[in-house]
């Protein structure tokens, strides 16, 4: 995931920020799903067709820093999972300020 990260910070350019969130490694260490989320959200196309065209890097990279016989197979998504929990955060941020609103008159006797 480290080794991601560092390449990401090197060819992504200063117009996005993108973040590994997460990488799931198969236990026959023949596949990896590497997770990412995208700032501004607008980027996220731009960032992924950027990383399907360097995913070959990407691997050389990998297979330079890290100790392996062999690099698993790269596979790249957004990750829905952080953009979901950041609705979520929104949705309850908004729900806790109605609520505060709405409590004085829902409290009267």
């Amino acid at each position: 995931m480290e080794l991601t990260a560092k390449f990401l910070e090197k060819e992504s350019g200063q117009d996005a920020l993108v973040t590994v969130t997460n990488c799931n490694v198969s236990p026959k260490f023949n596949r990896a799903d590497i997770f990412i989320t995208v700032l501004p959200k607008d980027k996220e196309g731009e960032v992924m067709q950027m990383l399907e065209k360097k995913l070959g890097q990407l691997r050389k990279y990998i297979s330079e820093n890290l100790k392996t016989k062999s690099v698993p197979v790269l596979k790249i998504e957004i990750d829905l999972g952080e953009k979901n929990r950041q609705r979520i955060e929104e949705l309850l941020s908004s729900a806790r300020g109605e609520t505060r609103t709405r409590m004085p008159y829902g409290n009267r006797s």
